[in-house]
């Protein structure tokens, strides 16, 4: 038998050792698995024949562990097309949350510290204390936890200042996502030059000294030239205008993006080094804690469940129900958007019972009048009983579907505040 030397054997362990440890590059499937399992059911008829005017989109991803625990993935699509615009509404906060806590860690700063932010330019609010915390402080973590609990618009504007919208924009292209769009904040109607400019903020110490501050900055950051018309008419006022409301100075993140940064931050370990964010331990699961955490499992603050009931933001599966029971053991961590008829959920679904999981991203338009702006929208008619009903499509195939290794969930078991 061939003997082998201390230098081959070395190389091989290597070689091994690179092989096992080396990003996962998804298969895509050729299979149309989505469009075989809604045409089964009649109550995906009209999403079958409307996907168009519906502007439905979908990628689901399943994934398969190996002997160590290393998954493996297979994305499959559905009418997922570039052209087909969606606004991302609250889904826009995701990467806003993801660069920020990001770029605080480059600064060197704690999440927890005291984070400040002033006025200096039109349409700019400052924030010197936050009643919903603890102790009255504002921080970027508890902005962090707002913005995925109940999707907080002040809290993603907050984010978006400390970013500025030249350093979001080129921070998103650096990972690769290079047609993403985040140019304004959310629920504000500002002009454009309001939205280039970003508050001064300042991160201060216990004792009250600053210890990192940014000035007002004003973007120079050059659009993308689009052409993202929706619908057939807007009100402006009280006033209809008969023509289609243009998007193309509003934020847009495809589908697919949306998808692979959430695969980002549940599997780094699984996609390219560029695209993954320079985020501890600590941090993802900060993350992992504030994106599967249910309003009644909260503290600072304690929601009022009529008006934030635990579905709030987890659409797939839950989405419709009035009254909500949703299992402990079962945990979606996501980012949901609503907003101009749009409906839009991007989730990583585990069941720790059952040891399953699959990560899916679905966007359908729910305005039957093609009308923007009346808020005459069918969100509770068509567009959350489908993101339910396609959850649950998802849940039950991953059911019967067989694995040869049950995957090792731990990682995502989290504690919550209550």
């Amino acid at each position: 038998m061939l003997k082998l030397t201390a230098t081959v054997t070395i190389f091989i362990f290597t070689m091994q050792l690179f092989y096992a440890c080396r990003p996962a590059k998804p298969t895509v499937s050729k299979e149309n698995l989505l469009e075989q399992l809604m045409s089964q059911n009649p109550a995906f008829a009209e999403v079958l024949k409307n996907r168009d005017s519906m502007r439905v989109q979908i990628v689901y991803t399943q994934i398969n562990r190996n002997r160590n625990n290393q998954p493996s993935f297979t994305d499959y699509y559905f009418n997922v097309k570039k052209d087909l615009y969606f606004y991302p509404a609250s889904t826009a906060k995701m990467p806003v949350a993801f660069l920020a806590l990001e770029k605080l860690n480059n600064l060197g700063i704690d999440k927890n510290t005291t984070f400040i932010t002033e006025k200096s330019y039109a349409g700019q609010t400052a924030v010197y204390n936050d009643p919903a915390t603890p102790d009255g402080r504002p921080t970027l973590s508890h902005y962090i936890k707002k913005l995925f609990l109940v999707s907080d618009n002040d809290a993603n504007n907050r984010l978006y200042e400390f970013l500025g919208q030249q350093y979001l924009n080129e921070h998103l292209a650096k990972k690769g996502y290079k047609e993403a769009q985040i140019v304004h904040r959310l629920a504000v109607s500002l002009p454009e030059d309001q939205h280039r400019n970003t508050n001064p903020v300042s991160f201060r110490d216990s004792s009250g000294k600053i210890i990192y501050e940014q000035p007002n900055i004003s973007s120079s950051y050059k659009y993308i030239e689009r052409n993202d018309f929706v619908g057939k008419g807007y009100m402006s006022g009280d006033k209809l205008i008969n023509e289609p409301l243009n998007f193309s100075r509003k934020n847009r993140i495809y589908i697919t993006d949306l998808h692979q940064m959430l695969r980002s931050v549940i599997f780094p370990e699984a996609v390219p080094k560029q695209q993954r964010f320079n985020f501890t331990e600590s941090d993802y699961r900060f993350l992992y804690r504030y994106m599967s955490q249910l309003p009644s499992e909260t503290m600072y603050p304690e929601y009022d469940l009529k008006e934030h009931p635990d579905n709030y933001g987890k659409f797939f599966m839950y989405g419709s129900q009035k009254d909500p029971k949703m299992p402990k053991h079962i945990r979606i961590f996501n980012k949901v958007g609503w907003a101009y008829g749009f409906l839009t959920d991007v989730a990583y679904i585990v069941d720790f019972e059952k040891n399953i999981e699959f990560i899916m991203s679905a966007t359908i338009y729910c305005n039957a009048d093609g009308v923007l702006n009346d808020d005459k929208y069918d969100f509770d008619t068509a567009g959350l009983p489908f993101l339910e009903k396609l959850g649950n499509m998802m849940y039950e195939y991953e059911l019967k579907r067989e694995r040869k290794q049950a995957p090792d969930l731990s990682k995502f078991k989290v504690n919550y505040d209550k």
